[in-house]
Order: C-alpha cells, then structure tokens, then sequence
C-alpha cells in the first residue's frame, strides 16, 4: 500500500528528470529534453495513480492533495508550450514552480484519510478538481509568461514589440485554460446542485471563482476590443492569477469565508 509518506521516493526522482529535461532543452537537445521531461511526469504520475488505489477515492479532499495535482499540471504545461513552440525558458519555470510545490508537501505531510464526507463522495466532484487544477496549471503559464513581457518590457515600444512576438502563446494559453475553468464551473455546478440542492449560492469560493473568470473573460475581450493595449493586457492576467491564488487556497484565510464557506472541509 502506497502512503503519503513514499512521496518523496516518486517525487525526487521526478523533480530530477524534469530539472535534467529543462537543462537539456538549453543545450538545444530537444528531443532528449523531450523524452527526459516526459519520464519524469509519467514517474510522477505514477504516484498519483498508486494513491487513487490506495486511498480508494481520488487524491483532490485536502490543499496537499490539489498541491500534489498542480505539481503534475505544471510539468505537462511546460512539456507542451516546449513542444509546440519551443519556449526553453518556460519549460524550466514551470519545473521551478513544481518543484516549489513539491518541497511544500514533502516538507509538509499531510495525514490521508479514506473517507470522504458526503458532499465529496459525488461523481462530479473528481472532474470538477482535476479541470480546474489543469486549468490553474495553464493559467500559471501565462501568468509567468505576463510577468516577464512586463519585465522586459518596461518602455511601451518594448512592450508592443515583445507582446506581438508572443501573442499567440499567450492567447492560446488564455483561451484554453478559460475554457477549461468553464468547464469545472459547470462540473461545480453539477457537484453543488447533486450535494446541496442549488447550483449556486454564491459561497464565497464561488464568488472568487467568478471574479477569476470575469478578469480571464476580460482579457480575451480586450484582445479583441483592444488589441494594441499590450500592457492592459499582460495587467489583466497578472490580476487574474492573483484572483486565481485567492479562489484556491486564499479564502482559507479568510475568517467570514471560513465560517461560513462550505468549502473549507480540506482544513479537516
């Protein structure tokens, strides 16, 4: 029986592949990095897979468990956005960022129980977690991407010629990881109506989910209002990852959201 505590022994390993699979892309050996990078997620993947098993219920109840998806997400992400336009840079951040997550559950366990309260037990709770985590994974990729257009782009003619150059990442980016946050809305929706007999109250998560979508929503309308506003742009995805942040794991810290949120069964 896999434990939380044999994580370490799927994770090093993978965090080592993926690192080794950045450092190769550098080299210009990219089919190497390729394949390194993509050992690496299936050894991760693995784990995952073992503790479904094991725990007899999907790995989504407590933060560690959504932590454990995001470290998945990110790598996947950074494999694809390399693959498909051979963004070197953004494959090694999307490792640092899984890594980051990695070290905060290998150095923060977290004690697994099999069972699952009511509300959880519905079959559209798994699906409306792993989407919205790829979706966050996705959405952190354009926010980094955001984050240094910004970066180097400190004049506005900068800006405008290094936004033209990766517009259509960060469109592409944009328009999928919405899409995907629609879809897990709507798998929420399906979970809420199923657990609590609406499909939807405005708990406070929801709202944050809202806003979130709102911003990404904007984005995509500025893009397409206002296309030579670069800066708004790259703004608005900085804003929506923050909002992001909040709806995942910020309302925690939120005293009114905890007492009266019926999310907060992952601090249990």
């Amino acid at each position: 029986m896999i434990t939380w505590f044999d994580f370490v022994y799927f994770a090093v390993p993978a965090v080592a592949l993926w690192a080794c699979g950045a450092w190769l892309a550098w080299k210009d050996k990219r089919t190497a990095a390729l394949s390194v990078t993509a050992v690496g997620i299936a050894v991760f993947a693995a784990y995952i897979a073992l503790m479904w098993i094991s725990l007899e219920r999907p790995p989504l109840r407590t933060m560690g468990e959504t932590r454990l998806w995001y470290s998945f997400f990110m790598p996947v992400v950074g494999f694809v956005t390399y693959m498909r336009w051979r963004y070197r840079w953004l494959l090694s951040f999307s490792t640092l960022m899984a890594t980051v997550f990695v070290c905060i559950n290998i150095f923060k366990p977290e004690i697994h129980s099999k069972t699952l309260m009511p509300a959880l037990q519905s079959p559209w709770f798994a699906p409306h977690v792993i989407i919205y985590m790829f979706s966050y994974a996705i959405l952190g990729a354009a926010f980094l991407m955001a984050v240094y257009l910004l970066w180097r782009g400190r004049r506005q003619k900068d800006v405008t010629a290094l936004f033209t150059q990766h517009a259509q990442l960060l469109d592409d980016l944009t328009s999928t990881g919405i899409c995907f946050i629609t879809f897990g809305m709507l798998f929420g929706a399906l979970w809420a109506k199923e657990a609590w007999g609406h499909y939807w109250s405005w708990d406070p998560k929801e709202t944050w989910a809202a806003a979130t979508w709102t911003i990404y929503l904007t984005y995509l309308h500025a893009r397409l209002a206002s296309p030579q506003r670069h800066r708004l742009a790259l703004w608005l995805l900085v804003t929506g990852f923050v909002c992001l942040q909040m709806c995942w794991w910020g309302i925690n810290y939120l005293p009114t959201a905890s007492a009266v949120s019926v999310h907060t069964y992952n601090l249990n």
